[in-house]
């Protein structure tokens, strides 16, 4: 019953997200800036470890938490890792290539970005919404999302241990797309 209430906000979710851009572009291009309270790096090895406080941005993209590790592929992709504490989550949030002021931003308590996939991972009671104009045009809730910007998909899952009486353990809420280009 689980795996069904999983499949059918899945199935939704899929139905709605025909017309969204891309990722912005340009984020590829642009540097790293890293802050934090202590940053440790391996140029040779291209691994970076953050403590405290944790700001990355690299063009559009925004992540924040309390610890983060980076690591960049021989390629130049980055590979982000950032975990929140009890009292602040990790935050994720990234400009969408196509309407302007239209942005993915997410939260959890652990947040990774692989940038060569271009697939964000949020756990531990995470959150991603799609704003516009910051309005909220979708919002997914889950214990775990996996979104593949590529592929323009969502997958949102329950917590391992999850019983049927812990229902709802996904949540989608997703706005008609006519509606929020009109109201644009």
């Amino acid at each position: 019953m689980l795996s069904r209430l999983v499949i059918a906000i899945l199935a939704l979710i899929v139905m709605q997200l025909t017309n969204l851009a891309y990722a912005e572009k340009a984020d590829q291009d642009k540097p790293i800036i890293l802050e934090a309270e202590k940053v440790s790096g391996n140029d040779t090895s291209q691994v970076y470890d953050l403590n405290g406080e944790v700001l990355l941005i690299k063009g559009s993209i925004i992540v924040t938490g309390e610890d983060g590790h980076i690591q960049i592929d021989p390629e130049g992709y980055e590979y982000i890792d950032v975990k929140g504490t009890p009292d602040a989550v990790a935050t994720f949030r990234q400009r969408r290539e196509g309407l302007a002021n239209e942005f993915m931003q997410g939260l959890g308590a652990h947040a990774t970005y692989d940038a060569k996939t271009e697939i964000l991972t949020l756990t531990g009671d995470a959150s991603l919404k799609r704003l516009l104009n910051m309005q909220m045009l979708d919002q997914l809730r889950g214990w775990k999302i996996e979104y593949d910007d590529v592929k323009q998909y969502y997958r949102v899952f329950p917590p391992k241990d999850a019983k049927p009486d812990d229902l709802p353990m996904a949540r989608a809420v997703l706005i008609p797309r006519r509606k929020a280009l009109v109201d644009k």
